[in-house]
């Protein structure tokens, strides 16, 4: 072998590999085809997210999970076969397991088991930023491995070995490891008790002044909304939960000042500990004046992350908020042709295509909701003029339930408003 080959190969053998990783999901009775792949498309991009490459999926239809292993003994072998024949560095649950399952499942596969909690959990704590945000996902990922804590577990990253994990000096360990853990928990308790004092403190130096709190599903374009009205720099990427930590800003629309807040980002099955833990981070939105919900429309399951995101509103206490509809990302999906084009598109153009009616989407929800909902794009700019009216629009209604008797200040143009800024 040449100098330069040895070379290459050093490169090769010292470059960093992406663990590879398997996807397993249960179907529930009802689920659809689509549901069950559009889930697993989710599962994948979290995955990717961790920094990890889903290969393969498994799926198995059960009335309810094996209480053992989750999954049926067949599927467990399966499953166990592909991972020693590809080398699978880990495997990942689109559900949540019990600490027999998790510990089950560890000692028969020999391999990092992540079920759907630990996942996010493990996400967050990768992109937390601020001290607080920090704090509350270490907080929430003790919390969930404290019961689920076995040899392979043990110091929570250390490499796996080939012990037992029965009796001895490994049981002493792991009770050694429960108690460490036990007070990082209450140090981490008191640390984040002291950051909620903090964070309540300066809440409240912002009472008098409008408070508008960005939500919606994750990756849907908040933190770029952000951006473009504040004219920020927040991390803006195309990852589910790009944005973990709460940022506020001053913003002026027509001479009323209001703070704006991007939260970070909701998700279906969001595990509860994350919730509860988050809640000086949520106490943005529970406090705000408004909410302006972004949707990503681009998305097939748009309407499902809707629901979701009303239901995890509804459980912080923040479902009865004034809320201003924002369809995001409307460049990135075709609208309804003309009748007559349709008339000249064959049945399966029609079946395939996944065209987008603006008009009748924003009558509908203006019927249900009482409110008519902007389309626009943050990220190309379309419709942007017509958000910021809006806005306006809505954060003057709340301003006058401060000052009643606030007058109307003189109208200018939001590029008057800009060169009077600058």
């Amino acid at each position: 072998m040449g100098k330069f080959s040895r070379k290459l190969q050093k490169l090769y053998d010292t470059a960093p590999t992406v663990p590879s990783a398997v996807l397993v999901s249960l179907i529930a009775q009802g689920q659809s085809d689509r549901e069950i792949s559009d889930n697993l498309d989710e599962l994948a991009f979290l995955t990717e997210t961790l920094g990890a490459n889903a290969i393969y999926r498994f799926t198995q239809r059960l009335e309810k999970p094996d209480i053992r292993t989750f999954v049926g003994s067949g599927k467990l072998e399966e499953i166990k076969a592909y991972i020693e024949h590809f080398e699978v560095d880990m495997l990942i649950f689109d559900d949540d397991l019990s600490p027999s399952q998790m510990r089950n499942l560890e000692n028969e596969l020999k391999v990092k088991i992540y079920d759907r909690s630990l996942l996010i959990l493990d996400i967050f704590l990768q992109r937390a930023q601020t001290a607080q945000a920090k704090t509350q996902v270490e907080l929430a990922r003790f919390q969930y491995l404290l019961p689920r804590l076995t040899r392979m577990w043990t110091h929570l990253e250390r490499q796996r070995g080939g012990t037992s994990t029965r009796g001895g000096a490994g049981e002493k360990e792991i009770e050694t490891d429960k108690r460490d853990i036990r007070n990082k928990i209450t140090l981490l308790k008191a640390k984040l008790r002291q950051i909620e004092k903090q964070g309540h403190t300066q809440r409240k130096g912002r009472e008098g002044i409008v408070r508008v709190a960005l939500v919606g599903y994750t990756n849907v374009g908040k933190s770029t909304l952000m951006n473009l009205i504040t004219k920020s720099d927040i991390l803006a990427e195309n990852k589910l939960f790009a944005t973990v930590d709460s940022t506020v800003r001053k913003v002026v629309l027509d001479r009323i000042p209001f703070l704006l807040s991007d939260t970070v980002g909701f998700i279906r099955k969001l595990p509860t500990h994350l919730i509860e833990s988050f809640k000086s981070t949520l106490d943005e939105i529970r406090e705000a004046d408004l909410l302006v919900h972004v949707v990503d429309i681009s998305h097939p399951n748009f309407e499902d992350h809707i629901q979701v995101v009303h239901q995890t509103l509804r459980e912080i206490k923040a479902g009865d908020k004034p809320e201003l509809l924002v369809f995001n990302k409307i460049d990135l999906v075709e609208t309804m042709p003309s009748e007559e084009a349709i008339q000249h598109m064959t049945e399966i153009e029609l079946q395939e295509a996944d065209f987008k009616d603006f008009d009748a989407l924003s009558n509908a929800y203006t019927k249900k909701t009482g409110i008519e909902p902007v389309f626009m794009a943050a990220n190309s700019g379309d419709n942007v003029e017509l958000f910021r009216k809006r806005l306006t629009a809505e954060v003057k209604k709340q301003h006058l339930k401060i000052y009643p008797h606030y007058l109307e200040p003189e109208v200018y143009t939001w590029e008057e408003e800009e060169e009077k800024e600058n």
